[in-house]
């Protein structure tokens, strides 16, 4: 058996990929099959933390949310994630993957704090490590918290699970001329205005030399894929 091309990820799941068809909230399937995905990949001796959204569960309150000051939304979709990560981790523990959530903001009845001395440990013990609540401040995106909590991990590359299977030239539900690219660097991304991560997160991810494989996690198998090595999604590469 050939050997994985990474040694250590970070996996971006949207909060929306947890909806699978529903209108918002966790679709138990969704979750069970994207569980299977990650055993499959921890299986394989990878060491694998994982940055999870929130708007799956903010979009159930985000009429209500309309008019909010910014940061008070922001803090209630950072509280959106920790319900994901909880969500995700105890699906990986029925599936048998040791796996544990560190918080960015401190709740400590329910999660522990992110502290990374801890992270980079549970990652070495082969663990799953859930990044929860974003970077723990208001105004950045959970994209910002993978760009920034890969880099701080060591991660080899960010791997961003989406709805489309890489990045293209235009949108491929919009537009049937559209091509995906096999490969792409950050500066013609930037420049030809494909929205790959916020602008903070794909400037951050360019700054540290950390590659981001866009792929689709809807398509079986296609984490793996990634992890071996295939030719699957976009590179976006410095």
């Amino acid at each position: 058996m050939t050997k994985p091309a990474y040694k250590r990820v970070l996996l971006k799941l949207s909060g929306e990929a947890l909806m699978g068809d529903d209108a918002y909230g966790i679709n138990r399937a969704t979750i069970e099959r994207m569980v299977a995905d990650v055993a499959e990949v921890a299986a394989l001796g990878v060491e694998l933390a994982i940055v999870i959204g929130g708007g799956n569960i903010f979009r159930g309150v985000a009429p209500g949310a309309q008019g909010m000051d910014r940061a008070t939304a922001d803090y209630m979709g950072m509280l959106a994630t920790v319900m994901n990560s909880l969500a995700l981790a105890d699906a990986m523990r029925q599936a048998g993957i040791t796996a544990r959530v560190m918080s960015a903001i401190s709740i400590e009845q329910v999660v522990e704090p992110y502290v990374r001395p801890k992270a980079l440990q549970y990652l070495e013990e082969g663990k799953v490590v859930v990044f929860a609540a974003g970077t723990g401040n208001p105004f950045f995106t959970t994209d910002t918290a993978a760009a920034l909590r890969g880099s701080e991990i060591g991660a080899e590359i960010v791997l961003k699970a989406t709805k489309v299977d890489g990045v293209y030239s235009a949108d491929p539900n919009k537009d049937r001329n559209a091509v995906r690219y096999g490969t792409i660097s950050f500066d013609e991304a930037i420049s030809k205005h494909l929205q790959v991560m916020d602008a903070t997160a794909f400037a951050l991810c360019r700054d540290q030399k950390l590659p981001i494989k866009v792929f689709s996690i809807v398509k079986p198998g296609a984490l793996k894929n990634v992890i071996m090595g295939d030719d699957e999604g976009t590179l976006v590469h410095v």
